[in-house]
């Protein structure tokens, strides 16, 4: 990865008259935004469908796009809209924050009106996008026509028969539920297809997509529902232990995310070919994967099932090398980033360091002046990936705000931050003169919003994932300001 550098925004963030950013024109506006400001990339959370919370992380697919995300002015300017379909729809009226559910209740409408006017004309398409892509959608396209038939209850709380995947069951569902699962098919054909459009944009802008991987599935998703023999269940598909982080100076009981853990055994014995078809499918979608969670290859914490705290977990062994080979062996070379922040032992940094892949630095974690920390600027190596905050942390400004008082000290000292210039600035300028190959900073950092601009409060629910952007914020000053700053430090 060369000397660089790029910004960090949700799809959902863009501008939109419609409640919600979208693959259509302020997208690839922003792409323009992007190559004005001199950035090479331009970093997204997963764009898969949302789930418990709203939130892109307890999606319920690994491999199906969000069909929120569906841009409904590129179908009414390909005449599978029309202005009267629009008449009093509310898709909320407040453009800082979207509102899943009113978007929930209006857009999905719209977007079967398009499937029932276009399904006929796109038969051709629609049949080569399945085969293209029948080692996940079919069962996606059932799931979530079961879902909508069982009232959106989990899979899980379904009629045992189609819960436990029996043959029976499975043909009498698809076959009753045809043409629901049609409808859930083509709503996947459009986004891939908006999808595909903007990425060949960006990248003939010389601009590339970091897209964002969990390492977990949500225990109520397709993936778990389908695939239920590689996760750690028990015969009636409840886990046995789940996923979560253990007690640290953060967090007292530690954080309980209550996802399915593989059964690493079974996926190797396989081949690790669930993985590497998971790791092929992102390759796909985006130029670079940002890999979530890259610890837990290592070792995870796994907490009985029923536990209320994360508490009573403990270590166990991960693939490791094993999956990391196996992938490149079946894919060659695959861009990656990990995410190695929290409490790394030597076992990690070393999968990091054989694996070759950049980790991850946070300029927000760096100033406490009781230790010397490694996400300071002078003790990265250049095969990191530098970020002032990410989609988890308040921005810059909301930082200065609730931080304790001898680390902003600490911080305006090392960083030399001035009102003049702008904490959010100067934080740009610790992060772009650094030596690490990429530096990104979210958009709102840029923009210079407090706490009213941040993406996700960890282990909270509800109000998470909402923060959009004011058009009026994406300025040609700021843009030149932002090409500056790159130009300056050569990136």
């Amino acid at each position: 990865m060369n000397r660089s550098s790029g910004i960090l925004m949700h799809i959902t963030s863009l501008p939109s008259p419609y409640g919600i950013g979208s693959l259509g024109r302020e997208a690839y506006e922003f792409i323009d935004f992007l190559e004005a400001a001199g950035q090479k990339f331009w970093q997204v959370l997963p764009i898969t469908p949302i789930g418990y919370g709203d939130s892109p992380y307890q999606s319920l697919s690994t491999f199906a796009g969000n069909p929120l995300l569906i841009d409904l002015n590129l179908l009414r300017e390909e005449g599978w809209l029309r202005t009267q379909d629009f008449e009093g729809i509310d898709f909320g009226s407040n453009k800082e924050k979207v509102d899943y559910d009113k978007i929930f209740q209006n857009k999905l409408p719209l977007l079967r009106k398009v499937f029932f006017r276009g399904k006929e004309k796109y038969k051709d398409k629609i049949a080569d996008f399945r085969q293209k892509h029948q080692g996940w959608l079919e069962d996606y396209g059932l799931y979530m026509a079961l879902k909508f038939h069982f009232n959106l209850k989990a899979w899980y709380q379904w009629e045992e028969g189609i819960k436990l995947r029996r043959e029976s069951a499975i043909a009498g569902y698809k076959k009753k539920l045809k043409g629901e699962m049609d409808y859930w098919i083509f709503l996947q054909y459009l986004f891939y297809h908006q999808w595909e459009a903007l990425k060949k944009y960006a990248n003939s802008k010389g601009i590339k997509m970091i897209g964002d991987l969990p390492i977990y599935v949500a225990e109520d998703s397709v993936d778990t529902w389908a695939s239920s023999e590689i996760f750690l269940l028990d015969a009636k598909k409840k886990p046995l232990q789940v996923a979560g982080c253990p007690p640290d100076a953060f967090s007292k009981s530690g954080q309980l995310w209550g996802n399915p853990l593989y059964r690493w055994e079974v996926l190797e014995k396989r081949g690790f070919d669930w993985w590497i078809e998971r790791i092929a499918g992102s390759r796909r979608l985006y130029d670079v994967i940002r890999l979530d969670h890259f610890r837990g290859l290592e070792s995870f914490w796994a907490v009985p099932y029923g536990e209320k705290t994360a508490e009573g977990g403990t270590w166990m062994k991960g693939p490791g090398m094993k999956l990391l080979k196996a992938i490149k062996e079946k894919l060659g070379k695959v861009d990656v980033i990990v995410e190695d922040l929290g409490f790394l032992t030597s076992e990690v940094i070393a999968l990091r360091e054989e694996s070759g892949y950049p980790g991850m630095k946070v300029l927000q974690f760096a100033f406490d002046p009781g230790e010397e920390s490694i996400y300071l600027p002078h003790n990265y190596v250049k095969n990191c990936v530098v970020y002032t905050g990410t989609h988890d942390n308040d921005t810059v400004m909301g930082w200065r705000q609730s931080e304790n008082q001898k680390n902003i000290k600490f911080a305006r000292q090392y960083l030399k931050l001035d009102e003049e210039e702008g904490y959010h600035w100067g934080f740009i300028r610790g992060a772009w003169s650094s030596v690490a190959n990429l530096a990104v900073a979210p958009l709102q950092d840029f923009i210079g919003l407090s706490s009213e601009g941040r993406m996700n409060i960890p282990s909270t629910v509800g109000g998470n994932w909402r923060w959009r952007v004011k058009k009026e914020y994406l300025t040609e000053e700021l843009s030149k300001k932002i090409y500056a700053i790159t130009k300056l430090y050569y990136r």
